[in-house]
């Protein structure tokens, strides 16, 4: 008995122990708070669509692919609405724990919350209202490189430049504009036009057969189309768009005198190739036993018509050549050697031509029927071939001038004069060109033996460019502008 007490003993308190740890639940460990379960909704088992999304419920048959209504319990869905996204409902007051989902804190859902899955609304398109734009609170607008750290060292802010002195466009006037700027003494200068163009068409009316006063007409025209420009360039000199400099026009306007002279020598050149063929038709038209088609008997026009044209192209030829400097500013692109020494109306070719003319056909009235003939012929000829001559000349020269070149006398002379000064190593690279009628620029590059003769030399060649190519002080030549560029030589 002694023995087996202990034995019984130690069987009770195992079995009390047992009891104990059956009874005693194990502490569950911490979890994620996440919403309390519906205690009374029946555990989905699986993927839990035994409930309204199950098939039978939903309408849809298990033998087919795709559901057959287009309806949908979507209380059982998730919504786009904005007010029932997850990020924008309210914030319960406590965290659930698994104490607080024992004493039943739930949060439940109502039922008529988002029955559409879209709350969407319905706005009025305005054409011209400007819409409402949402703030970009929060977007990250991009790295400026210019303003990091590292772009400090590496892009650096340009240098300061000072404004340029030129505007970028000057203003253009209208036709408006441009007629009502004109003073008193430019509208009586216009009206001078009119009547040396009244002139030039009254010769060639009283012309008859002469072919010589046909040709003095062609020259009193294209006098008073020379008139007319020069008062044109006159007129346009009131604004400030003509002269000035702008980088949108840097000659400014005076480059369209060039363009106007260049198409007045073309229609001399014309002219002058219309009256050699009217004369050929006239002296060939009884030759060879051809018939004329009219009788020109070549009768004698008489003598007061003649003077009077001849003096009629005289006086306007002198009143535009001395009150409207007409054909000065070409004149002094083109000085014929020939004529050069004579006075200044007469060193002008178009106003020695017309005034040449002119002064023969006083000649005619004196000489005999057989002579005047033949003088005529001869002066119409003489004159045609002097038109065409010109115009060529000139239209050379003129277009030689658009294309930025020049090609006046004494360059030679001038590039001999640097090359044989002792300071000058050697002229690399010369350029001269014209602008316009007032306006010449020359570009030197040389190489100099030493510095100090720099300043001295570059004196030197402003004078000797200005003077032996515009000429002397006071001879109202062209204005010239000279940019030199010096490197020292090295030995």
């Amino acid at each position: 008995m002694a023995v087996t007490a202990p034995l019984h003993t130690s069987s009770a308190v195992d079995r009390v122990s047992a009891n104990m740890a059956s009874t005693m639940r194990l502490p569950v460990p911490p979890r994620t708070p996440t919403p309390p379960p519906d205690e009374d909704a029946p555990h989905p088992v699986g993927l839990g669509l035994d409930g309204e999304l199950s098939p039978g419920r939903l309408g849809d048959d298990a033998h087919t692919l795709s559901p057959t209504s287009a309806t949908r319990p979507w209380n059982q869905f998730a919504t786009l609405a904005p007010s029932d996204s997850v990020s924008q409902r309210a914030t319960p007051p406590a965290l659930h724990t698994p104490a607080s989902t024992a004493s039943g804190m739930v949060d439940v859902e109502s039922p008529d919350r988002s029955r559409n899955p879209f709350n969407f609304q319905s706005v009025t398109y305005a054409p011209g209202r400007p819409q409402a734009n949402k703030p970009d609170v929060g977007r990250r607008r991009g790295h400026k490189y210019k303003h990091s750290s590292v772009s400090h060292q590496i892009f650096l802010e340009p240098a300061p430049r000072a404004p340029l002195q030129l505007p970028a466009s000057l203003p253009i006037p209208t036709f408006k504009e441009y007629r009502s700027s004109m003073s008193k003494d430019q509208k009586l200068r216009l009206t001078w036009c009119f009547c040396h163009l009244v002139v030039a068409g009254l010769v060639q009316w009283g012309a008859h057969e002469s072919l010589a006063l046909t040709v003095l007409s062609r020259l009193i025209f294209y006098d008073a189309l020379g008139a007319f420009l020069c008062v044109a360039v006159d007129v346009g000199s009131n604004f400030e768009v003509w002269k000035r400099s702008s980088i949108r026009h840097p000659f400014g306007f005076e480059r369209l005198e060039v363009i106007a002279g260049l198409g007045m020598s073309v229609g001399l050149l014309f002219m002058g190739l219309d009256l050699i063929s009217h004369g050929l038709t006239h002296a060939l038209e009884n030759t060879g036993g051809h018939q004329a088609h009219h009788v020109d008997s070549h009768e004698r026009v008489s003598p007061g018509s003649i003077d009077l044209a001849a003096l009629s192209g005289i006086v306007s030829t002198l009143v535009s050549a001395v009150l409207l400097k007409n054909h000065a500013r070409i004149g002094k692109v083109m000085r014929l050697s020939a004529i050069a020494n004579l006075p200044s109306v007469l060193s002008n070719p178009s106003h020695f031509l017309t005034l040449s003319c002119s002064a023969l056909l006083l000649l005619l009235p004196l000489l005999s029927i057989q002579m005047y003939v033949w003088l005529d012929r001869t002066l119409s000829f003489s004159v045609a071939f002097a038109m065409v001559a010109l115009g060529w000349v000139q239209g050379w020269t003129l277009g030689k001038m658009l294309l930025m070149s020049y090609s006046g006398p004494g360059v030679s002379d001038v590039l001999y004069e640097l090359e044989t000064d002792p300071a000058v190593g050697a002229v690399e690279e010369a350029k001269f060109w014209q602008v316009h009628y007032g306006l010449c620029q020359a570009n030197l590059k040389l190489r100099v033996r030493s510095l100090g003769d720099i300043g001295r030399l570059r004196d030197r060649i402003s004078s000797t460019v200005r003077n032996r190519l515009g000429g002397s002080y006071g001879s109202g030549g062209q204005k010239w502008e000279v940019s030199t560029q010096m490197t020292l030589e090295q030995d």
